[in-house]
């Protein structure tokens, strides 16, 4: 969430990109384990961390999702809030506390029993924790202490009424273990397996192997609360591009296929056996501006350009974005142009802002010159005898990304703006963040259905943290600090009304807007692939136009299975109730009207996948 985070590349650096030979370009493939029914899905970032208060990339949140249970999940139908290792829970009739009805009988992976004093350290730990509050510290804003009564009952004790009690997407820990390891050793913890050890967790999937960069395989929990998986491995490999994860599947070597680009798509789609699908998804890509990177005490850190801290600067270079080629030419089409940091797939709470940046140079232009900054002999504006020299930061593991980069470097070089564009690693990236040393750089967020956490992300107390000698990266990327803002988000984290609630993120997201902390790009659909030929069973999430894997839930996971019958007819049947298109249906549509991405929301938490935006 980066995402989070994350899609024909028409440019030609993404061309090149898109050629690498299959030999070089593939991920190494884990053994097979003999007799047992494997499912393999093709990534494109790899997971940064097994460790919950560490990880950002939307891969690592699905890991999270598969390892641990959450008290509540979102609905397959609607992804409307519904129980789930809380069978049952509610609010207090002063208002002061919710109680959740923890499942009895669940056990951890070593066979201890999982109780309510699990979830009660888990949020005790958040809430009394600094580091841990990273990544988790928007849901216990308002929580002021967790306490287990009995065995099955926990009990939040609230300083005042809070609307996202139904939503807390936090992972539930293993008290036992998780209390050997302190606030100081919990940022390098790896939770990963050792001497053939699987991670301790209660999710329907066990942690059993890892190869950073290589692949991440688990193994069914078949005592799972909810039933046993269908299958026996669940494996995610690392591509290092789209058009190999895309070999890879046309070869059988896995069986979905994520975060594809637009091209790449299009080559599958008449394809035997492939089922291809596109979803309008939560996520959004933004450049992001450096408005003045500090401290969450105002300190200031970092080497970011001064001119930056100037909103017409950043209003300017937004107005020069055309948002639409990006649209067309890095998404192939399959997104829309982006406003505010809600995206429209939740209707009730986007907004479709008022004073429209829209693609306009010579407003650009205008707008650069009242607020002085001429331009020079060489065409670059300067200010104080400093040019308007800025540097961009891009993603190596997004072709998207780069692209981005280079239209953007072309266009702001037409208002005068002289940009440099450098490639790098996500890793890399989200450190520089931290550091405040950047001017620009491109990424992006996944979003989810309650919008405290992405709202939370613009405010002043995400800014960047000093423990001892060292500076760590909170959630805020742009180091936006606005007083108005703090105290719009404060009032609706005590609203439960929800449409007093909507109206002020609607003020936020115009606030936001307005003051340009990023000039968002677009909302980019879900691309996928998968062998439905082989597999059938999956679970759309909104029913019946959302994405099949990566939700809010896991509920795909638990129902996935090979397809029993072999004939072609029955595969293309097995496409069809899988909420895909068949085969033979694509290869009919091929060459006729270009193929609309079907509506839905997909869904995994967060910032900005390889942007996700876990950032993904």
């Amino acid at each position: 969430m980066h995402h989070l985070v994350r899609r024909a590349l028409s440019v030609a650096l993404a061309a090149g990109l898109l050629t690498a030979p299959a030999a070089t370009a593939l991920a190494q493939t884990p053994a097979p384990s003999q007799g047992k029914v494997t499912f393999t899905v093709g990534i494109l970032s790899d997971v940064d961390s097994t460790n919950p208060f560490t990880g950002i990339v939307v891969e690592a949140y699905e890991a999270y999702a598969l390892m641990y249970d959450y008290l509540v999940t979102s609905s397959p139908k609607d992804v409307s809030a519904m129980p789930s290792l809380a069978e049952s829970y509610q609010e207090a009739p002063d208002k002061k506390s919710w109680s959740y009805k923890i499942r009895a009988g669940v056990k951890w992976s070593d066979g201890q029993p999982l109780t309510a004093r699990d979830a009660a350290y888990t949020f005790n730990r958040i809430i009394n924790g600094d580091f841990e509050q990273t990544n988790y510290g928007n849901y216990v804003t308002n929580i002021e202490r967790a306490e287990a009564t009995d065995d099955t009952t926990l009990v939040l004790h609230v300083k005042k009424p809070t609307p996202i009690m139904e939503r807390l997407a936090v992972p539930i820990l293993p008290e036992h273990i998780w209390k050997d390891i302190d606030g100081t050793e919990v940022k390098s913890f790896a939770n990963e397996p050792e001497n053939g050890e699987a991670i301790v967790g209660s999710g329907p999937f066990r942690l059993i192997e890892r190869r950073k960069g290589q692949f991440i395989r688990f193994e069914a929990n078949k005592e799972y609360w909810r039933g046993a998986p269908k299958i026996d491995e669940l494996v995610f490999r690392v591509f290092l591009n789209a058009d190999a994860e895309a070999q890879a599947l046309t070869r059988g070597e896995i069986d979905f296929a994520y975060d594809l680009q637009s091209n790449v798509l299009e080559s599958l789609k008449n394809k035997p056996g492939i089922t291809t699908r596109g979803s309008a998804y939560s996520g959004f890509n933004e450049i992001a501006f450096n408005t003045g990177a500090a401290l969450a005490d105002g300190t200031a850190i970092g080497d970011g350009h001064p001119a930056l801290k100037d909103k017409q600067v950043r209003v300017a270079i937004s107005h020069a974005i055309d948002r639409d080629v990006l649209v067309n030419r890095v998404l192939g089409g399959n997104g829309s142009p982006a406003d505010t940091f809600i995206p429209p797939v939740y209707p009730a709470l986007h907004l479709d802002p008022a004073n429209k940046q829209n693609f306009d140079p010579a407003k650009a232009n205008q707008i650069l010159d009242a607020a002085g900054y001429p331009k020079g002999a060489d065409g670059v504006r300067e200010k104080d005898g400093k040019k308007l020299a800025l540097r961009l930061f891009v993603r190596d593991s997004s072709e998207e990304s780069q692209a981005t980069g280079e239209f953007v470097k072309t266009w702001l070089k037409d208002i005068g703006i002289e940009v440099t564009v450098k490639v790098m690693s996500e890793d890399a990236l989200t450190e520089i963040i931290g550091q405040g040393e950047y001017d620009m750089f491109e990424w992006g967020w996944v979003v989810e259905p309650d919008p405290d956490y992405q709202m939370s992300v613009f405010t002043c107390g995400k800014r960047s943290y000093k423990d001892g000698d060292s500076i760590f990266a909170d959630l805020s990327d742009s180091f936006y600090c606005n007083p108005e803002y703090d105290k719009l988000y404060e009032e609706q984290a005590g609203e439960t009304d929800p449409a007093k609630r909507a109206e002020l993120a609607k003020r936020m997201q115009q606030m936001v807007y307005d003051d340009a902390a990023y000039a968002i790009t677009y909302y980019y659909d879900d691309l996928v692939a998968y062998r439905s030929d082989k597999w059938t069973g999956f679970v759309p999430q909104p029913d019946p136009d959302g994405s099949l894997l990566f939700q809010y839930g896991i509920h795909s996971y638990l129902t996935i299975e090979p397809v029993k019958a072999t004939s072609p007819a029955s595969a293309a049947a097995a496409a069809e109730d899988s909420g895909g298109m068949s085969s033979a249906l694509i290869g009919a549509l091929v060459g006729a009207v270009a193929v609309l991405a079907v509506g839905g929301v997909l869904a995994a938490r967060r910032r900005r996948t390889a942007d996700a935006d876990e950032r993904e």
